[in-house]
């Protein structure tokens, strides 16, 4: 082939490019899309994923698949699930913190918050509750602090496994406080446990205690926020309880494969942000203590590398490590 034939031929071939991308775009989506959630069903990860995939559902006219796949340090195994899919828009991950922890914490996870994926979508985001059994005699953070001080080595605090948000906060409690907790990892919720004594404490997210703290079966100690969470106005923040340096959110969004085209990036971010304002995932997202927080692409890619940062100056300042 000579030059001239050449050129002909990427020239075709480009024309016929431009057409394809674009009519493909259009079709999308044509068949189920599945959202991929590293957490067993019932915690707060799962929960606002099913919110999210039935709006988007609704928005798409297409089946929106939610697929369990607990395992690994807070999520990993779907997320290094997601990192390796095909980036056409029919898989996608209900992302939360332990997505920019555990990079602090963990070598060779087999995927990297920023340049995996494609970020889509921030749904909503709340603040964590400190959140003792009822048969604790600690009514506040300060009295939590004598108590176990009292009794090293007897209280344990459970998270969602290792590298999650709620772990680094009960170790980062522990430095600041001075006192002798027993990390407890879980692969999911740790509330059953917490109800039954086998564990004293934990941070976690409303959408699992709330109920609880109201009907008196948990109590709230304090919560993550800089301001009070309207769930519980009552409650200080960690701040107001003397630990100024435990502020942060519980997030959870959604994200796709990196290399996804922008075109259904766009669409997805479209749907769940017109969802957003809608009265009914309102409702649904407040009634689990959580609140509505739309993002566009970029402005969701700009949190996910400032929280990144952020825990690693964390993890590196407090000197926390994994057993």
């Amino acid at each position: 082939m000579d030059r001239r034939d050449f050129l002909t031929a990427a020239t075709a071939l480009g024309v016929e490019i431009a057409f394809v991308v674009p009519t493909f775009a259009q079709s999308y989506p044509s068949r189920p899309i599945k959202i991929i959630v590293g957490n067993p069903p019932g915690g707060p990860t799962d929960i606002v994923a099913r919110i999210a995939g039935e709006r988007l559902s609704l928005s798409l006219g297409q089946p929106v698949i939610i697929d369990n796949r607990p395992g690994g340090a807070g999520g990993t195994t779907g997320y290094k699930a997601v990192a390796t899919m095909t980036p056409d828009g029919y898989t996608l991950l209900s992302a939360v913190p332990s997505l920019t922890v555990s990079p602090a914490l963990y070598k060779n996870l087999g995927y990297e918050p920023i340049r995996s994926f494609a970020p889509v979508a921030m749904v909503a985001s709340g603040t964590l509750i400190l959140t003792v059994n009822a048969a604790m005699p600690a009514k506040s953070v300060p009295e939590l602090v004598a108590h176990t001080k009292a009794n090293p080595g007897k209280v344990h605090f459970g998270s969602p496994g290792y590298g999650t948000q709620a772990h680094l906060f009960g170790e980062f409690l522990k430095l600041r406080a001075g006192i002798d907790m027993v990390h407890v990892p879980y692969r999911g919720s740790a509330v059953s446990d917490l109800l039954a004594g086998q564990i004293q404490m934990m941070f976690e997210a409303g959408p699992t205690i709330l109920p609880l703290i109201e009907a008196g079966k948990l109590r709230a100690l304090a919560v993550t926020g800089e301001g009070r969470n309207p769930n519980v106005p009552d409650v200080p923040t960690m701040i107001e309880s003397g630990f100024p340096g435990l502020v942060a959110r519980y997030w959870n969004g959604v994200l796709a494969p990196a290399g996804t085209p922008d075109s259904i990036v766009d669409k997805l971010n479209a749907a769940i942000n017109e969802g957003l304002k809608s009265l009914d995932m309102q409702a649904s997202l407040e009634k689990i203590g959580l609140e509505p927080t739309p993002m566009s692409p970029e402005e969701f890619a700009a949190f996910i590398a400032a929280e990144t940062q952020k825990w690693a100056t964390i993890v590196k300042e407090a000197g926390i490590k994994v057993d």
